[in-house]
């Protein structure tokens, strides 16, 4: 008999990879799915990043590097954070992990005591309460509504931190909102977060470069500098640069952190693919001209799906500034009943019920944190987009 350990009973599996994986074995069924519950960019990766990969499995550089993140990778990571950011780090500051969640699971596992607080916003990217609870800490959930757009204000953080709090989460463009936080609200967070040093500060920022109507991305220590040693700002090559599969997240911060969480990961996965890594640096260093051009793409698939939902009954959604996401409500539908008499009592009822009646994958709200909503990814064609748009559109009217 499999003995587990407590920690895995702390976890659920990720909600997002749960609907995609779903998706995929209704697809190969033989089953007519759309599958709108990937966080993952349709475009291809650059031909220039596939050059450098190809090119580094013909130098023969496969071979183990340094375990958080090769000398040249590390560098052009500072000067990514030089030039667009106006952060100033050294390469001993700098982690390279497999992927953006490896660094926040390092970070987090490597810092929390049993009873550490965390302050995550809700809605939420699913997997940062179960890697609090795998590490032995606390999930202090704020709820934020439509009325701030989904966003903490700073009046709800200084009224959540304690003695116990260790880190705050702030992920800006949101997954699953696409919310994005001004200069001006990013302003009022830093003050009360430098009257707080015991509390660290994790910017998950990797939705950067996806921003839209001309919303100006910036991150926390940029905007506070005193905050630099206090924060770590995470970010990674997936989603602006199409390489969700190639496995690349990074993060600057304090250098006893990163000293820290290069110590776990010499214990679970060691160094990051040497390949990956040269293809990592191509995507920094390269031509970064088409993050304009995929940006444009997605806004304009973003202002299709926005005005379509909102034409549909029960449903209503506001417009996001950033990501490839919206996070429509459906709390309008809740008592209604399928043409099989199911009742709609929830969210998850909701997206259960649109996959078996018109083969649409999305997720579920509470999967995020908060209950009435479901987040669908636009990050596919525009004919699976107009298709799926339909097929929603059908259900809800359906509904009686």
């Amino acid at each position: 008999m499999t003995l587990l350990s407590n920690n895995i009973s702390r976890i659920k599996p990720s909600a997002t990879m749960a609907v995609t994986g779903k998706a995929r074995e209704l697809k190969a069924a033989g089953k007519d799915i759309i599958g709108l519950g990937a966080g993952e960019p349709d475009f291809d990766t650059p031909d220039n990043i596939k050059l450098a990969a190809i090119e580094a499995i013909k130098s023969g550089d496969t071979k183990y590097t340094a375990v958080d993140g090769t000398p040249a990778l590390k560098d052009a990571i500072v000067e990514k954070f030089k030039r667009e950011n106006q952060l100033s780090y050294s390469p001993e500051q700098i982690s390279v992990g497999t992927g953006g969640k490896q660094i926040i699971f390092n970070a987090l596992l490597a810092t929390i005591n049993l009873g550490d607080e965390v302050i995550i916003p809700a809605p939420y990217w699913v997997s940062y309460p179960d890697i609090v609870d795998f590490a032995g800490g606390n999930s202090v959930i704020i709820e934020c509504d439509e009325s701030t757009n989904f966003k903490l204000t700073a009046k709800q953080l200084e009224g959540a931190i304690t003695s116990k709090t260790k880190w705050f989460i702030l992920n800006s463009p949101s997954n699953p909102t696409g919310s994005c936080y001004t200069e001006s609200e990013l302003i009022e967070i830093a003050a009360v977060l430098e009257k707080n040093p015991h509390v660290n500060i994790m910017s998950d920022d990797i939705y950067e470069h996806l921003v839209y109507d001309n919303f100006v991305f910036k991150t926390i220590a940029q905007i506070n500098p005193n905050l630099l040693e206090q924060t770590l700002t995470i970010n990674g090559v997936s989603k602006a640069y199409a390489m969700t599969g190639w496995r690349i997240g990074y993060a600057a911060g304090n250098k006893n952190l990163i000293k820290a969480m290069a110590k776990l990961q010499s214990q679970s996965t060691s160094n990051p693919s040497s390949i990956s890594q040269a293809a990592a640096l191509e995507a920094l260093n390269g031509d970064q001209r088409f993050l304009k051009l995929r940006a444009e793409v997605f806004k304009k698939r973003r202002n299709f799906i926005v005005r379509a939902l909102n034409g549909m009954t029960g449903i209503t959604c506001s417009m996001p500034e950033g990501a490839f996401y919206v996070f429509p409500s459906c709390k309008d539908l809740f008592g209604k009943k399928t043409l099989d008499n199911k009742v709609i009592n929830n969210d998850e009822d909701f997206v259960t019920a649109l996959l078996e009646s018109e083969g649409v994958a999305v997720v579920h709200g509470s999967a995020f944190g908060l209950n009435g909503y479901f987040r669908i990814s636009y990050a596919t064609s525009d004919d699976l987009i107009a298709s799926a748009c339909e097929r929603i559109a059908r259900f809800c009217k359906s509904l009686i």
